[in-house]
């Protein structure tokens, strides 16, 4: 069990937090939000010993085995496979578990081709993905994940997913997707106005509560401020009576006894929509027979051809590194097709966001400039508005884009887009700087952006939100569906997985294939719970036990004292304290089986649901 004790940590004379304490019990996979600069990040460092806090402490079990997901990876073998193989753990009895590193590699996006090549030949996206691999391979006893799905591909997010969802150890992950987190986590946790807020559960009903907390304390702040403006009124109406003098000091007394609660600062947050730009016509772009390959004889676009309406909204699916960024600078005329065409409507108006047109900025603008290029028409006052609803309020528009991180760009990107008229968006990985708050406002913007939108994401959330037609990278081909991505998991799924069954196909299960796929599920649950719940009784029945022994040594060592007998003083002593430490030990055993026979309980619960 990890603990926080009264944690603070801040720079120069601004709090990130203050005097937080939490625990992290056996077994508990925990989501940690909060808006960007809150300290989640921080909170990891400390957690690693790279940063001190300025106050509390964070203690651990003896051999308590950390890992973490760097950004940075150091690079000490000379294969891929063995620079993974460096976190397996230690096994005295010599068991060979490379197949652990390889079966993370392979879910994790490498094939087996990749294996054996130096790792400093692999990009900055798959070292980082090498580094996972390395850290999942240990089975840390904790787990620390910051952002671990940026650069991974759908696939390895779903692969992931199902990974940790079955981790046994401890988790803390930091991640801007909420489906994502929500799905793995068993726990909550918000770094908010400087303090931590912590539920079982999932984001939703951290935030509800969040919510309900902060309404309930401004209806009483406004209560108070009331009652303490008519005390007021009193005592500076009636001060100078005598008659008045006992109810004046009465009510001065009850003044100073009164808590004045501070009013809660308006926490800011991306809060935009889109300038569309009118289209009278019904096709914006038509792609006909379209292919494309910066090797002519492996082209990664073979003959795709798809329309985009003037509502369309469509996303761009597949793993990396097969061709969706290309396709949207085919559409955006960065790149010409070595076949087909791509053909526009001339009233035709397009706004991109991508990674690498971050790079586009010009770095001797301040944000202000960098927004009105976006924009001939657009004047200063308008550039000011667009930089504050992309969080850069007032003065801070004058900063030069030099000085920016890269969230930070990346918001003026956004801004650029806001600024751009257009009835075409084009929109590649845009939520990667940021928070879960601004997600929801950007999937608010393209839900009322009254246009055309061609997203490339990885976000299942977003895709299932807002997208109504894919473009597939899948199975070697580039194919278009025509429908939601749920559907498209449904009837034909990834590669390498199972599509799921639609409605129909379960409706068809008869009753006695019901009843003898329940009496499997029943049998296998006694068979797997029944062990478990023989060991959970065994503790409980030697727990008490112990507990006789130590109230009875706890008696006995009273009626020694009071007769000085040293020699059983001591025997007596080393015999309650002794008995004191096992049930300690048994009861952090008794509460991780627990654990773990409730959530099995719930899986085969959950088995039995779907068999209906």
């Amino acid at each position: 069990m990890l603990k926080f004790n009264s944690l603070s940590k801040g720079y120069s004379m601004d709090y990130l937090f203050r005097d937080v304490s939490f625990s992290l019990t056996p077994g508990e996979r925990l989501g940690l939000v909060g808006r960007n600069g809150t300290g989640k990040t921080t909170l990891f460092k400390l957690i690693l010993g790279e940063e001190e806090a300025d106050s509390g402490t964070i203690t651990a079990p003896k051999n308590y085995r950390i890992g973490h997901l760097s950004q940075h990876l150091k690079l000490s073998e000379d294969t891929v496979i063995k620079e993974a193989l460096l976190g397996l753990p230690r096994h005295e009895d010599g068991i060979d578990e490379t197949y652990k590193a390889e079966a993370i590699l392979m879910g994790l996006g490498f094939s087996e081709d990749q294996f054996n090549i130096h790792p400093s030949g692999l990009s900055g996206g798959l070292q980082i993905r090498l580094n996972l691999a390395r850290t999942l391979v240990a089975e840390p006893n904790l787990l620390l994940l910051d952002e671990p799905t940026n650069y991974l591909d759908i696939v390895s997010v779903r692969w992931l997913k199902k990974f940790l969802q079955s981790w046994k150890g401890e988790l803390m992950l930091i991640t801007h997707d909420r489906e994502f987190m929500d799905s793995v986590t068993t726990h909550t946790m918000a770094i908010h106005r400087g303090k931590v807020k912590r539920v079982s559960g999932g984001t939703e009903k951290l935030y509800a509560q969040i919510l309900l907390e902060e309404e309930v304390y401004e209806q009483t702040r406004e209560r108070d401020e009331k009652k303490r403006a008519e005390i007021e009124k009193f005592v500076n109406r009636f001060r100078a009576k005598a008659t008045k003098a006992s109810a004046v000091q009465s009510r001065i007394k009850a003044l100073d006894k009164m808590d004045k609660k501070d009013k809660l600062d308006n926490i800011r947050t991306l809060d935009f929509e889109f300038n569309s730009s009118p289209f009278m016509g019904k096709w914006l772009i038509e792609a006909d027979g379209v292919s494309f390959g910066y090797d002519r004889t492996a082209p990664l676009i073979k003959g795709l051809s798809f329309s985009i309406g003037k509502e369309d909204r469509i996303a761009v699916i597949g793993k990396n590194g097969k061709g969706k960024t290309t396709l949207l600078n085919l559409l955006d005329g960065d790149l010409e097709p070595i076949a087909g065409a791509v053909k526009y409507h001339p009233n035709f108006k397009i706004a991109y966001f991508g990674q690498t047109n971050i790079a586009r900025l010009d770095l001797s603008r301040t944000i202000e400039e960098e927004l009105m290029s976006a924009d001939p028409y657009l004047r200063r006052e308008g550039a000011r508005r667009i930089a504050g609803a992309m969080m850069f309020s007032g003065d801070s528009a004058l900063k030069k884009i030099s000085v920016l991180s890269g969230g930070e760009r990346a918001r003026v990107l956004l801004g650029k887009l806001l600024a751009s008229p257009a009835n075409l968006l084009l929109l590649d990985e845009p939520t990667n700087h940021l928070d879960m708050d601004s997600i929801d406002s950007l999937v608010e913007a393209i839900d009322a952006f009254d246009g055309a939108v061609v997203i490339v994401t990885h976000s299942e959330l977003i895709l299932k939100a807002i997208a109504t037609k894919l473009i597939i990278f899948d199975k070697g081909a580039v194919t278009v569906f025509d429908g939601s991505y749920d559907e498209f998991l449904e009837k034909i799924g990834w590669e390498g997985e199972s599509a799921g069954p639609t409605k129909k196909k379960a409706d068809k299960v008869n009753w006695k294939d019901a009843k003898k796929l329940r009496a499997e599920v029943l049998s296998e649950k006694f068979r797997v719970l029944g062990p478990i719940k023989k060991e959970m009784n065994g503790l409980e029945a030697e727990i008490t036990e112990l507990e006789r022994v130590s109230e009875a040594s706890s008696r006995e060592l009273l009626l020694a004292s009071e007769r000085g007998e040293a020699d059983l003083i001591a025997k007596l002593s080393k015999t309650y304290h002794e008995s004191r430490e096992r049930i300690d030990m048994l009861f952090d055993r008794l509460e991780a089986l627990t654990d773990n026979h409730d959530s099995k309980v719930k899986e085969f619960e959950e088995r039995v649901k779907e068999i209906g």
